[in-house]
């Protein structure tokens, strides 16, 4: 005999029922405020008071008069404004012969590319210190071998402004190739079909249509370019310093040191945040200007054009570029490593592993490889499950004020390292949080930066998926947790570990906020 329980009994079981999933979602939103407001705060507040706490504006108008800060801001400026411009030059060739024609190994090209860009900056000018230093140069070295220059001619210094501009160029530029390359394939064929229909020469049609949809690409990735190379640190401190000049990175930075200046660091960060979003800003409205939509349905493929007698010179050219930034600098690093000493090339008859072996043996570097790892898969994790559930609460409306949250959530990105690293400080330096000193606060400077990439891919992927299976199991009783661990979590495996990937690899190449707040006992492979 089969007995059916009363339906009362089951509606009475689930009554009993807690959700926590609302005071959780408030809880992620307060960790992103307390993340993003608070050392945005004590940075603002800092910046107008004097050391005894009183109002003042002598920190700003110190920066405008005396010439130990104006000199770094005009060098920034050069810095970036070049930076843009030669990065221009090289990338929007490049991206457009692999986008639009029949360029050999053009997916070589892409791969590489992408090896300059995961290329951390100060690595990259390690290597070109011992390629292009003075006198130990390897490059002014073959000169000499080849001329027979006495020794001190040189050909190459990479301690001047101008080296400083090439390096850091060479690992910029990826940022408007990506732009313009994605800018190229995404323009259908069609347009450029109906051109040569009505008599358009293939120069004419890249001129009158390609180029112009291409153009706002371009633009958005000459702020890219000005944004990264103004408040990159690693590759100024290397170069810039031994030169005898500060960028304003570099200035912030030695305003820490004894005896420290917070004040003036706060301050002198201040313009660097405006600036940031101001370039943002503006690459947003030059995105959303220009463009085109296609109406129908699927769309022809772009049309490449043939090169002709052009393609190997252009393959020459596209090669002699990538050599700049990956083949020259990789190729200096290695012969480092393997050489007895850094600026000899290696030979059979020298080559050793003993530099491999000292470095790997010292406690100070399995210290350094210990916290990098601890800090990038923290960081990875935290700062997935920080976007999954934040990217949840904006896509699906959870919460009041997701918008707000959405925002609080991209806001990191016009918040240049160094300037962050500086908050950061003057928050968790005095009670009730002093985490300075601890693996703490720079966990939390890498959460803080690396969350609006992670943010907006999550978020992406949230939109590609339907809210069907969500709203059907909330109808038979799922909470809201329930249905983002059981059900959406599941269907975005794929995008969850391609971010927990991406914060991972962007952590360990993190130095800007790195330089400020680390410390003999969080030392990691960066510092």
């Amino acid at each position: 005999m089969t007995i059916a329980l009363p339906a009362e009994s089951a509606v009475r079981r689930r009554t009993f029922k807690i959700d926590f999933s609302l005071p959780v979602l408030i809880a992620f939103a307060a960790v992103l405020c307390v993340l993003i407001v608070l050392p945005m705060s004590w940075l603002a507040y800092y910046s107008v008071v004097d050391k005894a706490g009183q109002f003042t504006l002598e920190n700003f108008a110190t920066l405008v008069t005396e010439p130990e800060f104006r000199g770094p801001m005009l060098t920034t400026l050069i810095l970036a404004t070049s930076a843009s411009i030669f990065c221009a030059l090289a990338a929007a060739p490049m991206g457009w012969l692999v986008a639009r024609t029949d360029l050999p190994f053009a997916k070589a090209v892409r791969a590489l590319v992408t090896a300059s860009f995961v290329t951390p900056p100060f690595l990259g000018a390690i290597a070109w210190e011992l390629l292009a230093a003075p006198n130990s140069g390897l490059l002014n070295k073959l000169y000499r071998h080849l001329t027979g220059a006495e020794m001190g001619d040189h050909i190459f210094n990479i301690y001047s402004m101008t080296g400083l501009i090439f390096v850091v160029s060479c690992y910029t530029f990826p940022y408007i190739f990506v732009l313009i390359a994605n800018a190229l394939d995404r323009i259908p064929g069609d347009l450029e079909d109906a051109s040569s229909m009505l008599g358009g020469r293939t120069w004419t049609t890249a001129r009158r249509i390609t180029i112009p949809l291409a153009l706002p690409a371009l633009l958005a990735g000459m702020l890219i370019a000005f944004l990264q190379a103004m408040t990159l640190f690693g590759s100024p401190a290397i170069l810039a310093l031994p030169a005898g000049f500060h960028t304003m990175t570099t200035k912030i930075w030695s305003l820490f040191q004894f005896p420290p200046k917070p004040e003036l660091a706060a301050a002198a960060s201040l313009p660097l945040l405006v600036l940031t979003v101001m370039l943002l800003r503006t690459q947003q409205m030059i995105l959303g200007r220009k463009g085109y939509s296609v109406v129908g349905g699927k769309t022809g493929d772009p049309r490449l054009i043939r090169l002709g007698i052009w393609k190997w010179p252009a393959v020459a050219f596209v090669f002699a570029v990538l050599m700049l930034p990956v083949f020259l600098p990789y190729f200096a690093l290695i012969n480092a490593a393997l050489s007895p000493i850094a600026t000899t090339l290696v030979t059979p008859e020298n080559a050793t592993l003993k530099n491999v072996w000292f470095t790997f043996g010292l406690s100070s570097t399995k210290i350094a490889l210990q916290n990098t790892f601890i800090l990038g898969a923290l960081t990875a994790t935290l700062g997935t499950l920080m976007a999954l559930v934040i990217g949840y609460i904006s896509v699906r409306r959870a919460v009041v004020g997701h918008q707000a949250l959405g925002f609080l959530a991209t806001a990191p990105i016009a918040i240049p390292g160094i300037v962050l690293g500086v908050g950061l400080f003057l928050t968790y330096t005095q009670p009730p949080f002093v985490l300075y000193g601890t693996l703490w606060i720079l966990l939390l400077a890498y959460l803080t930066i690396e969350l609006p990439a992670a943010y907006q891919q999550l978020s992406s992927a949230y939109k590609a998926v339907g809210n069907d299976l969500e709203d059907a199991s909330r109808i038979l009783g799922a909470t809201r947790l329930q249905a983002l661990r059981h059900i959406t979590a599941p269907l975005l495996r794929t995008s969850v570990i391609a971010t927990w990937c991406f914060i991972f690899v962007a952590t360990v190449r993190e130095l800007s906020a790195a330089i400020i707040l680390f410390t003999s006992d969080t030392r990691s492979c960066r510092s």
